[in-house]
C-alpha cells in the first residue's frame, strides 16, 4: 500500500485528538457494552481515513457514557483483590496512568501481560482487542502522550473486566487451525449473553489440542497464531453468519495478540498462543453455527486475478461504518489474501449499517 493508503504515523494528529475525547468517556456502555471507538477510529486512521474519523466518533459519541466514580486507589500491593472488578475501572485505570507515567510502556506491558493473559476473556475479549491496537500505534508510531494513555486505558479495562476461562481437558489433536475450529463442540444453549454462554463451556468434553506440540521456539509460536488468525478469518465467511457481530471476535483477539507479541519477550508468546486459541475456540462454541452456510460463488471471484484491491475493502467497511465490521476488515487486511477478503465482505453484507 501506498503512504496515503495506510499512514500508522498519522502526522495529521487526528488519532491523538480523536483519543483524547474518547479518554473523557467509560470503557463500557448500557451496562457491559464495550466502548468500540478507540479501536474502531485507530483502523480508520491506519487505512487512510482520517478524515472521515471525527465524524465517525461524533455519530458514535452520544452512545458512550462517563467513566465511573473510584472506589479506592489499585496499588501495587492490593490489585489482586481488584481483578476482574468492573467496579474499580476507573481505579485500575488510574493506576496504569501512573504505571506508564512513571516506567517505558514496554516494561508496565511485559510485567501486566502474564497477569492478564488468564482472564483473555475479559470484556467478550475486547480488552486484549483494545491493547492490541493501542500496541500497534506504539510500535509503529510516535510514542505520544494520548497513545500511551489508551494503553494505560485498554490494560485497566482488560483487568477490570477480567475474566478466565474454564480449564478444559484436550480432545484428539487437529493438524491445522481450521480443522481445529472445525473440530470445537459448541455449547447446548446459545441463547443470552457472552457470560452465561461462556459459564457454559465448563459442560463440554474439551477443545481439540492445537497445535498440539509445544512451539520450538517464540517464531514458531508466532506462526502458529497467524495461522489461527487467517483460519478464523477465512471461517467467518462460511460461518458468520449465525452471528455477524461476535463471531469476528474469534480472528480480531487472536489477532490481538499477534499484534501486541512484538513489545514483549519472547518467552511471553507460546503462553500467548495458548490463549489465542482458548479465547478463538471459546467464541466459536460460544456462537457458531450448527451448519455451514457456503459462499462458493463469492470465494471464486474474489480469488480472480483482477480481485478487488485489500483497500477498496477497507472503504466499503469504512462507508458501511459498523464498528465491528471496521476491526474485523483490518484483520482481513492483516491476513491479506483474497479469501480473507471475502470475509470482509461478509461481514459488510451481514451486520447493520451504522447510517
Amino acid at each position: 500500500m501506498t503512504d496515503t493508503q495506510r499512514n500508522p504515523t498519522d502526522t495529521s494528529g487526528t488519532l491523538d485528538e480523536a483519543l483524547e475525547r474518547i479518554h473523557l468517556s467509560g470503557p463500557e456502555r448500557d451496562g457491559w457494552l464495550s466502548n468500540h471507538a478507540p479501536m474502531a477510529i485507530e483502523a480508520l486512521v491506519r487505512h487512510g481515513h482520517a478524515r472521515v474519523a471525527h465524524r465517525w466518533l461524533d455519530t458514535y459519541r452520544p452512545k458512550l457514557e462517563d467513566m465511573p466514580g473510584s472506589v479506592a486507589p489499585v496499588t501495587a500491593l492490593n490489585w489482586q483483590e481488584a481483578l476482574g472488578d468492573i467496579s474499580r475501572v476507573a481505579d485500575w485505570t488510574a493506576f496504569f496512568e501512573r504505571e506508564t507515567a512513571d516506567r517505558p510502556w514496554r516494561t508496565v506491558l511485559a510485567e501486566w501481560w502474564p497477569r492478564l493473559l488468564p482472564g483473555i476473556a475479559a470484556g467478550a475479549t475486547h480488552g486484549v482487542i483494545r491493547v492490541g491496537h493501542a500496541v500497534r500505534t506504539l510500535l509503529e508510531g510516535e510514542e505520544t502522550a494520548p497513545r500511551v494513555r489508551e494503553l494505560a486505558h485498554a490494560l485497566g479495562y482488560w483487568a477490570a473486566r477480567h475474566q478466565p476461562l474454564p480449564a478444559l481437558a484436550r480432545l484428539a489433536p487437529a493438524p491445522d487451525a481450521a480443522a481445529a475450529l472445525d473440530r470445537v463442540p459448541l455449547i447446548a444453549d446459545q441463547d443470552g449473553g457472552i457470560r452465561s454462554r461462556f459459564e457454559q463451556l465448563t459442560g463440554l468434553t474439551g477443545f481439540p489440542d492445537w497445535p498440539g506440540r509445544a512451539p520450538s521456539g517464540p517464531e514458531a509460536a508466532r506462526a502458529a497464531i497467524e495461522e489461527l488468525v487467517r483460519a478464523a478469518t477465512h471461517r467467518y465467511a462460511t460461518h458468520g453468519h449465525a452471528d455477524p457481530i461476535m463471531l469476528v471476535h474469534a480472528a480480531t483477539a487472536p489477532n490481538a495478540v499477534l499484534r501486541t507479541l512484538p513489545a514483549l519477550p519472547g518467552t511471553l508468546w507460546t503462553p500467548s498462543l495458548h490463549a489465542a486459541w482458548a479465547a478463538s475456540a471459546a467464541v466459536t462454541s460460544a456462537y457458531g453455527p450448527r451448519e455451514a452456510q457456503p459462499v462458493t460463488e463469492h470465494l471464486t471471484a474474489h480469488a480472480a486475478p483482477d480481485a478487488q484491491h485489500p483497500q477498496e475493502v477497507f472503504e466499503r467497511a469504512a462507508a458501511h461504518g459498523d464498528d465491528h465490521t471496521i476491526k474485523f476488515a483490518d484483520t482481513a487486511l492483516d491476513v491479506g489474501d483474497a479469501a480473507a477478503l471475502v470475509a470482509a465482505g461478509r461481514a459488510i453484507e451481514l451486520n447493520t449499517p451504522a447510517w
